[in-house]
């Protein structure tokens, strides 16, 4: 199954698989908005003052049900288009913010739609105003296939984003999928453990695991984030900082993961949900839903800020 892509893939020809693989709060809303505007009030001519301020009101206390403990801030679009014109504008605030504090920024993805989401950070005015050769580019979750597999994380990336940025090609830690599932988490979690020896990525304080400064993460239509999945015992991983699933609910069944300490031990995460079929579990993460079985997403709860990205289509049901 495996081809190489040495004749049509710069960053791969250039690198070899070693060099990927030596490599491992709270939700007080802050405010709802769209574009700018108060979030789900967006008729106020249609209301009274007084019924604008409790639909909002009502809305911020039901995100405060997501976790309970981060700060969080949720953004609702008009289209895609808008929100991910906004999630570039974030990405490139906060690489002008860490680039300048710790001359470096360390940047976790996720797959699936969050790397369309992306598309604006190759456009102008960020493709030329972005310092790219401070970038440190991670995987949230990765499946064990190797890079050019169409189910591969990084050959997404590589396709919608890399190959479109002048990133340093050492700066982008790709999973060693000669490996098992296993020995590939291991794997990671080494280069990790030695990025943070070397302060390329910071350690928390507060809880001893990786701090990134930005984590741009997607979620899946059953409330998944990365590769934890609900009901699922790895969503209860406590001490490894990157681990392995050899059974996904959803194919391909081999895959690796970073854990909900190392998740939750993030600077900034920002979660970028699109449309209608995300919907019920927005409305079960930001609504009134009172169950005790919180799903991967409700889970997220980071040491610094939370951002969640809505378009129309997902927050249909708030």
């Amino acid at each position: 199954m495996a081809v190489s892509l040495a004749s049509s893939s710069p960053i791969l020809s250039s690198i070899s698989p070693t060099r990927f693989s030596p490599i491992r709060r709270s939700i007080l809303l802050t405010s709802f908005s769209v574009a700018g505007k108060p979030l789900f009030c967006s008729h106020p001519h249609r209301t009274s003052s007084n019924s604008w301020r409790s639909q909002c009101r009502t809305k911020a206390s039901m995100a405060e049900s997501v976790t309970g403990k981060s700060k969080a801030e949720v953004k609702l679009y008009d289209s895609e288009e808008e929100l991910a014109t906004a999630l570039a504008k974030y990405t490139a605030d906060l690489s002008e913010k860490f680039c300048k504090e710790r001359d470096a920024f360390t940047v976790v993805v996720s797959g699936g739609s969050l790397i369309k989401s992306l598309r604006k950070l190759v456009e102008p005015p960020y493709i030329n105003s972005i310092d790219w050769s401070k970038w440190h580019i991670f995987w949230v979750d990765e499946r064990v296939v190797p890079k050019d597999h169409p189910d591969s994380n990084y050959l997404l990336a590589y396709n919608g984003f890399l190959s479109k940025i002048p990133i340093p090609a050492g700066h982008v830690y790709a999973i060693n999928d000669a490996l098992s599932a296993e020995a590939a988490a291991d794997d990671y979690e080494t280069c990790l453990r030695h990025l943070v020896k070397s302060k390329i990525v910071d350690i928390s304080k507060e809880s001893g695991f990786p701090k990134f400064d930005v984590m741009l993460l997607g979620m899946g239509p059953d409330g998944h984030i990365a590769s934890l999945f609900p009901g699922h015992p790895l969503v209860h991983e406590k001490e490894k900082w990157v681990t392995f699933i050899k059974d996904s609910p959803k194919p391909p069944p081999n895959r690796i993961t970073f854990t909900f300490p190392v998740i939750n031990s993030s600077a900034n995460i920002a979660l970028a949900i699109v449309g209608a079929g995300k919907a019920d579990v927005v409305q079960k993460s930001l609504g009134d839903d009172k169950s005790s079985d919180l799903l991967p997403v409700q889970m997220v709860s980071p040491e610094g800020e939370l951002v969640w990205y809505l378009d129309m289509d997902a927050a249909s049901k708030l």
